[in-house]
């Protein structure tokens, strides 16, 4: 397996875009927490080898448990989770497959525990990996 095209040399101004779109999430608030369960639950949902790999690392650098990224997947049944990041969680899976939309449901939790600006900046970052891994998948980026 190969990796087929290099959009960064290709169209360097398209990829540099979508990076300003992530160096913005990375200049937010956002704890580095949420960033890297947001990256870590999209990836995994959409199948994005590179991008697993590269944001469990980056998230066990920053603190984060083996426990709680080895349950990711099973947040739902996982005692280790905040009421915070089962809502990101929850907003990640939704945006992630937006074909079967983003129940008001889980909007609506996700407003009630989360400022307006951080609600923006979780649904912006949450549209920064599903891009990123996209970009992954089709050019078959594959891990170190």
């Amino acid at each position: 397996m190969s990796t087929r095209i290099k959009i960064d040399q290709v169209e360097p101004a398209g990829y540099k875009a979508i990076l300003g779109l992530e160096k913005f999430i990375e200049s937010t608030p956002l704890t580095r927490t949420h960033k890297d369960l947001i990256k870590i639950r999209a990836s995994q949902i959409n199948g994005c080898a590179f991008c697993i790999d590269m944001h469990t690392k980056e998230a066990r650098r920053a603190g984060e448990t083996e426990q709680r990224i080895y349950a990711l997947n099973a947040w739902r049944d996982a005692p280790f989770f905040t009421e915070e990041e089962r809502a990101i969680l929850a907003l990640t899976e939704e945006v992630t497959l937006i074909s079967n939309h983003v129940s008001d449901e889980t909007y609506a939790k996700a407003a009630e525990v989360l400022t307006d600006t951080y609600l923006a900046q979780v649904i912006l970052s949450i549209i920064t990996i599903n891009a990123w891994n996209r970009i992954g998948i089709t050019t078959l980026l594959i891990p170190a």
